[in-house]
């Protein structure tokens, strides 16, 4: 373990790591947010982001989960009192045993890998971190290549968001985006060299249902604002639009929810195609069995 450094009282550098919390303003001007977690630590450290500070609690033994990470990771390592750590984890009973100082990644669309079989994520303005952090986990689950967070919205790096993610933050490109333009110019790029990459928008109107559309192709999804939808303009960059059947007394989705039951079908559809080049022949009920 490095030499560690003490931090017993709420100074200048315990407030500025508790604006990391609030104030996304300060977040980005650092450059810098807050994470806790076993898992989420631990991706972090795997998936190679910087870590610029360790704070655990210096007042009770450690696990071995936190002992060998003080020990491999060669960053900052600072002990605090557990009532300093419980108001940096935002716990009221218990503080967490340790808390890691991360560097954010540039907000750069190549951080997104476009293959042949790519599938990725856009979220329109939206007003819930919790909201990104639960698609950020579904995106990571359902074998996307990537969000892309766009317009005026809520923060990735929002403490909630990064809890929802439980940890797929670290292992899925997440990036910000003030307008479509930038987003147009990186899918002409793609188009250009080689990448057809589809536009295909999520609204209780669409063209056709979920199931009936062929996801197995390159497929940039967009998901709307939880309050109004796609925007406009967005809607009018839309190669396609899919709905969700529904039944029941909801009248929607929660947009989470929504983007979870369309990359779910998208990865059905590619596992069953996958299945179909091995067998030579479609599941029945399948798009492509439906076509032939």
């Amino acid at each position: 373990m490095l030499a560690v450094q003490r931090v017993t009282s709420r100074n200048a550098r315990f407030q500025q790591w508790q604006s990391l919390l609030a104030n996304r303003n300060k977040r980005q001007r650092a450059g810098k947010f807050l994470v806790q977690g076993v898992r989420p630590v631990s991706l972090a450290v795997q998936y190679g982001w910087p870590i610029h500070a360790l704070i655990f609690d210096g007042e009770r033994k450690l696990s071995q989960w936190a002992g060998e990470l003080l020990r491999e990771v060669r960053t900052e390592h600072i002990a605090m009192a557990s009532d300093m750590l419980a108001d940096l984890g935002e716990k009221n009973e218990s503080a967490p045993e340790l808390i890691a100082v991360v560097g954010m990644p540039a907000d750069d669309l190549d951080r997104i890998p476009v293959g042949g079989d790519f599938l990725g994520v856009l979220f329109d303005r939206p007003t819930s971190p919790g909201n990104i952090g639960s698609i950020i986990r579904s995106a990571d689950a359902f074998g996307a290549g990537g969000l892309i967070v766009a317009g005026h919205a809520a923060d990735v790096y929002d403490p909630k968001s990064v809890r929802a993610s439980t940890g797929s933050l670290f292992a899925l490109p997440a990036v910000r985006v003030p307008s479509p333009r930038e987003v147009m110019d990186w899918v002409a790029a793609r188009r250009a060299s080689g990448q057809p990459v589809v536009m295909v928008g999520t609204d209780e109107h669409g063209d056709c249902d979920v199931f009936d559309f062929d996801f197995t192709q390159p497929v940039l999804l967009l998901v709307g604002n939880e309050t109004s939808g796609l925007s406009n303009a967005w809607r009018e960059l839309c190669d396609h639009t899919v709905s969700i059947p529904m039944t029941g007394a909801a009248s929607s989705l929660n947009a989470a929810n929504a983007a979870t039951a369309v990359l779910y079908e998208a990865s059905r559809q590619r596992i069953a195609a996958g299945r179909r080049t091995l067998t030579g022949r479609a599941p029945e009920g399948s798009p492509a069995a439906a076509r032939t």
